[in-house]
């Protein structure tokens, strides 16, 4: 819980960066949210189990635009925790992503673009089989990607964009020795990084849907040129934004990831890629600067 309350006091100090001077090429933006759930039930004959539920969300931006040159910056942290009934506090969401993206005018709507992205999360990560000993599966920089990409990037309105790059090169960090000599990720066993060069597509979509109803996706698409390029990892954020009032707000997000190089067992023992899915629904305190 102090992890998270850290957090948002942390965002909140941020949002200083969003006070926008007047006639500068530069837009500053700051987006916080913190929201609650809660699962209560007593006496309930169908059966299931309570929960209490805290996560935090802050998306910041800095954009300069002048003349023939396009530059956005945006940073996204998150952060959930969540303590079902008579079990111990587990986090539900972790996430540190930077994206840097220069452009420079071809046409109206096209721009020659290089795109710089990093992402990792905060603290360490654990399954917690049922009647077993939790299982440690991540850390901050373990694992961590680091992506540079070259391309163009296509505008034709303020709420989309779409960037396409045939020369992306990934660097895969696993700074964890106990996790490398898993080969977790997709590391070769007992190596930390991995290095991968392939082909780009990102699209990014942001846009009031209906009053007080804002949309947010990213979808990325990388294919490894040597590596069983046939199979495309997918990266697809979603997060629909409903404000109540001008502190209220209930937000839905979605993550779905699918890396052909990370192998996940089911259930019943079998062992492959897998399309992993996360999404976090709740209603609290949001401010938009």
């Amino acid at each position: 819980m102090r992890n998270i309350l850290l957090l948002f006091l942390i965002l909140s100090g941020i949002s200083v960066l969003a006070q926008e001077a007047q006639e500068s090429p530069w837009k500053k933006s700051a987006d916080i949210s913190l929201t609650f759930s809660q699962v209560a039930l007593t006496n309930w004959a169908a059966g299931g189990n309570g929960s209490v539920a805290l996560n935090t969300f802050g998306n910041f931006g800095l954009h300069y635009k002048e003349g023939n040159s396009d530059w956005e910056n945006k940073l996204e942290l998150a952060y959930g925790l969540i303590k079902p009934e008579n079990e111990i506090l587990k986090k539900s969401d972790d996430r540190i992503y930077f994206e840097s993206k220069y452009g420079v005018k071809a046409t109206e709507k096209l721009d020659y673009t290089t795109l710089l992205s990093f992402r990792t999360q905060f603290v360490e990560g654990y399954n917690y089989p049922e009647g077993e000993e939790k299982v440690y599966l991540s850390n901050v920089l373990a694992p961590a990607y680091l992506n540079l990409s070259v391309g163009i990037n296509w505008k034709p309105a303020e709420f989309l964009s779409v960037f396409l790059s045939p020369a992306s090169a990934r660097y895969l960090l696993v700074n964890d020795q106990i996790l490398a000599n898993q080969g977790a990720f997709g590391v070769e066993p007992g190596e930390k990084s991995k290095f991968e060069f392939g082909g780009l597509a990102k699209l990014n979509f942001k846009k009031d849907i209906f009053e007080n109803v804002n949309l947010a996706t990213n979808l990325e698409l990388f294919s490894n040129y040597f590596d069983k390029p046939q199979n495309i990892d997918i990266l697809w954020d979603v997060m629909v934004f409903l404000k109540i009032n001008s502190f209220l707000s209930a937000n839905i997000t979605t993550n779905l990831i699918y890396d052909d190089n990370i192998m996940i067992t089911d259930t019943e023992g079998n062992t492959g890629p897998r399309v992993q899915f996360k999404e976090i629904a709740g209603v609290g305190f949001s401010y938009k600067f």
